[in-house]
């Protein structure tokens, strides 16, 4: 019987990773915005789960500012999270958001957004009622945020500038 585990990326792992996102989503884009998150350092979070040696999933939490009343504050987003296909429905996605959320609160984190399906994203605490004051160009139900402290309720989400790049692409 083979185990799953998580651990944080490294290095070694980026062609592993380029190819889990591609086969998860089918399209360059993801791993194209990975590369150039974890390039421009912005990457706050990336981890990958191993089957048998080889990385079957991927997720990644990169720096996020909300902007109010003149402050910037640290939050994190989401994106990507990916699971090579045949492995769809194994709850490694799950696995490696449950991980990742106990790592950024370990961190100091309290605030995390995610652009994505509330039906899947509600399971992890993730709501549109805490993301709906947010100002965003990606505002509608699938933004969804998680807080875990003390974190704004409102301001202008700012991305790391690889979001618009990739989304121009």
């Amino acid at each position: 019987m083979s185990m799953m585990s998580i651990r944080a990326a490294t290095p070694r792992d980026r062609e592993a990773i380029r190819l889990v996102e591609e086969h998860a989503f089918g399209q360059q884009a993801e791993a194209g915005l990975v590369d150039a998150l974890v390039t421009g350092g912005d990457a706050v979070a990336e981890l990958v789960a191993e089957e048998d040696g080889q990385v079957v999933g991927h997720i990644l939490f990169s720096r996020l500012f909300v902007q109010s009343g003149g402050k910037n504050f640290p939050a994190v987003a989401l994106a990507p999270l990916a699971v090579e296909p045949s492995f769809h429905g194994s709850g490694i996605g799950g696995a490696l958001i449950r991980e990742a959320h106990i790592r950024l609160k370990d961190a100091g984190e309290t605030l995390a957004v995610v652009l994505g399906d509330p039906a899947y994203y509600s399971r992890f605490g993730y709501s549109h009622a805490r993301a709906e004051k947010f100002e965003s160009e990606y505002q509608s139900e699938a933004l969804q945020a998680l807080a875990w402290g003390d974190a704004p309720e409102a301001g202008r989400l700012v991305y790391a500038s690889a979001f618009g790049s990739a989304l121009a692409a």
